[in-house]
């Protein structure tokens, strides 16, 4: 199993570089190939990436191994689909990010989650389908501005979707946890915002009632109808974000002395009743059954219910100290009349912390909450202060606190706070030092590095775990970290990437071989992460990182294979989830796949067909500079015909939402065109106007979905100086396609 697990990952993280190497290379935008070259190279890349998916699902050696470099494959060839989208709407000149481009790339997403019921497939499904609907009602070009009425629509709208994801993942009829927890986190998210969002009292009232009644059904349905310990507790999640809302939105109206008085006592309530439900779901555990005579899961409940009930703890008791520690530090505030209330707040949190950590019987919760708050509300108070030497004695406390604590979230949040104060402490004592934030991280790396080294002297084995585990996630956390600081000696910056990436690839493959499941996932993490945040920066060129990650791909995978083939880890075939998904309906698949190269073939010509015979038109612009996450480098063109007449803006302007409209352009003398008139249905145009489509919110210019030109890499600065004037095909619907740029 260690052997199949190093194997799978090997063959993940190549196949990911390859993906990434790809979106890079589109990006970067290279002007040495044209436009057919770029178009036959993004079906080129869909065809070998399912070509080879359907070639190893043909493999009868290493079955196991090959059917799993099949499936990453086969979703690498649907996630290359979404760069090639990408890759054409930057070819033509469309919108940046647009909805278009995360609709058309959710179809064969969401065709493959239907034919293979995969869960990486489900999961690119849910996640394309809501970046579609996100874009559709706020684009990133346009701030789109809606009545309560339009908002309460598109909230339920989300809300809607999610429920009905959620009851279909609760009949099996879509298998997938990740699903079903995402689908309830969005859902009660939506109703959430919306429960907030309103200045109409009614809409208030109904929000906040259904925000209500969806948390108490479902504790009623889990607990009494179908008995389900994880849902219980996503529901006390539910139940602990709502509360919060609540307490902050009061808050800010009502912030007084009285207010901050009910607050401390509002958690006392909270932790009383998070004891409560912590006893109530162990009398669940104990009695196996429910009122309503359902059958329940059959899953281990005894070691089950205990992790559960200690997470819903958790989580109850992390709202309390939030609410508690706003609570003290406003009061403090607004009681301290002519004291400086940050030696008062810092006396209060030594109080809180202080007796916790020299009474040894106090009950676990309690310890970890009045800590907590003491521990925020002093983090508070010693960078306020601004003094070294009280800030070092609230570390030795704070150091004193974590060995009183017991349980592993208390030490790893304790271990956060720790770092902080560290931190605060290190800023404290370089000043105004040259580079003292790079120093500054650079020291809390090392001292985490230590730290991991140390924790094997420790005698008390639970103490050691934590300690190993909050200092692994903080010290790859600082390594990080320093790959985006400024240098501190020359080439530290460059150093310190090139380590990085090669400590944290050898520690994935150290920590999967030795099955080291925390240290595997962390470790995953921020690999990933490294990839995807050194997309823009300016350690190399995209066409360059691009070279290289397709390199340490091709490598990766090579030396994986080469791995599996000696080692011949075999894999049981309850674990071989991956072989049997190209054998589920391939002709359904194969479909699929025809039907994105034929998007790509029917999006470049109608592209080629526009531009080769719609009126050609010259417009005057306003560049700016910005970038795409897929596509790069582009200059934003704002139009003169952008900005209607006072009249017609008047007009536009009372028209709640987006609102597409047609416009009619005449040219001036110059030969320019100019903004002449909004187009009325059936209405006949003159030889010399032309019509162009646009959309437009409120009292914002109008977007012709026409400003975005797509530039090479590190050229935007330059054609934002010398463009002037775009020049625009326009057919006869009022389709537009930018062509060009110019200075004349």
């Amino acid at each position: 199993m260690v052997r199949l697990n190093v194997t799978r990952v090997g063959f993940l993280m190549g196949v990911s570089l390859l993906l990434a190497a790809i979106i890079y290379f589109f990006a970067a935008n290279w002007s040495g190939m044209g436009r057919a070259d770029k178009i036959l190279s993004a079906a080129g890349i869909l065809v070998l990436f399912y070509g080879a998916a359907y070639f190893f699902s043909k493999m009868k050696m290493m079955l196991g191994h090959h059917s799993f470099l099949s499936a990453s494959l086969l979703v690498g060839g649907c996630i290359s689909f979404g760069a090639a989208v990408a890759l054409l709407h930057q070819i033509y000149h469309s919108q940046a990010d647009t909805f278009e481009l995360f609709l058309v790339w959710s179809v064969p997403a969401l065709l493959f989650a239907l034919i293979t019921r995969n869960q990486v497939f489900y999961i690119l499904a849910y996640v394309l389908v809501h970046l579609t609907l996100w874009q559709l009602f706020y684009p990133t070009s346009l701030y789109v501005r809606y009545t309560d009425g339009q908002l309460l629509l598109i909230g339920g709208l989300f809300a809607f979707i999610n429920l009905v994801l959620l009851a279909l993942t609760e009949i099996k009829w879509l298998k997938s946890y990740p699903l079903k927890a995402m689908s309830f986190i969005v859902f009660h998210g939506s109703l959430l915002i919306l429960s907030n969002a309103f200045e109409h009292a009614a809409y208030n009232v109904w929000t906040n009632v259904a925000c209500v009644a969806s948390i108490a059904i479902g504790f009623y349905y889990f607990a009494k109808v179908r008995l389900d310990r994880s849902m219980l507790t996503l529901h006390a999640l539910a139940a602990s974000a709502y509360a919060v809302a609540k307490f902050v939105r009061l808050m800010s109206e009502h912030a007084s002395t009285t207010f901050f008085s009910f607050g401390l006592l509002f958690v006392a309530l909270l932790l009383t009743g998070n004891v409560l439900f912590f006893r109530y779901l162990n009398r669940l555990n104990q009695g196996g059954g429910n009122a309503g005579g359902e059958a329940v899961d059959e899953e281990p409940d005894i070691q089950k219910s205990a992790v559960i009930g200690k997470a819903v703890s958790t989580i109850v008791t992390v709202i309390g100290i939030l609410i508690g520690s706003i609570s003290l530090v406003g009061l403090v505030m607004a009681a301290s009349g002519d004291i400086e209330p940050q030696y008062t707040l810092f006396v209060f949190s030594l109080l809180f912390i202080i007796p916790v950590v020299l009474i040894k019987k106090a009950n676990n919760v309690i310890r970890y909450t009045l800590l907590t708050i003491g521990f925020a509300a002093g983090m508070v108070s010693i960078a306020w202060m601004d003094q070294a030497g009280l800030s070092l004695l609230f570390l030795i406390v704070t150091i004193a606190g974590w060995f009183r604590l017991q349980g592993r979230a208390q030490h790893l949040f304790t271990y956060l706070l720790l770092n902080i104060n560290a931190a605060i402490l290190l800023f404290q004592l370089l000043g105004d030092a040259q580079h003292a934030a790079t120093y500054t991280v650079f020291l809390l790396t090392i001292l985490n590095a230590v730290i991991l080294v140390c924790r094997f002297l420790l005698r008390n084995r639970t103490s050691r775990r934590h300690l190993w585990e909050g200092g692994l996630f903080f010290t790859l956390l600082f390594l990080f970290w320093l790959t985006f600081m400024e240098d501190i000696y020359p080439h530290s910056n460059l150093i310190f990437n090139i380590f990085n990436f090669i400590m944290v690839t050898g520690l994935v493959f150290v920590f999967v071989r030795r099955s080291l499941a925390f240290e595997s996932v962390i470790s995953l993490v921020f690999w990933f992460v490294y990839i995807a945040f050194k997309y823009y920066d300016l350690l190399w060129t995209l066409l360059h990182k691009s070279v290289t990650l397709a390199l340490l791909g091709l490598i990766i995978i090579t030396v994986t294979y080469v791995f599996a083939y000696r080692t011949r880890a075999s894999v049981p075939e309850e674990t071989n989830k991956f072989g049997g998904i190209l054998r589920k309906s391939p002709v359904l698949i194969a479909m699929v796949i025809v039907l994105q190269l034929g998007y790509i073939g029917h999006h470049a010509a109608a592209s080629e067909l526009l531009l080769s015979n719609g009126t050609a038109i010259k417009l005057q612009i306003e560049p700016l500079d910005p970038r795409s996450m897929l596509q790069g480098d582009y200059i934003t063109l704002n139009y003169t015909i952008s900005t209607p007449p006072q009249a017609v803006a008047a007009e536009l302007e009372a028209r709640p939402g987006l609102s597409r409209i047609k416009v009619v352009l005449r040219p001036d003398n110059s030969g320019v065109y100019v903004f002449d008139r909004i187009y009325e249905e059936r209405e006949q145009l003159a030889d010399h106007e032309v019509l162009i489509k646009g959309r437009v919110s409120g009292w914002q210019n109008i977007y012709y979905g026409i400003e975005s030109y797509f530039i090479p890499e590190g050229t935007g600065a330059a054609a934002e100086q010398t463009a002037r004037f775009a020049y625009v095909r326009v057919n006869s619907r009022g389709d537009a396609l930018l062509e060009r740029v110019s200075r004349e």
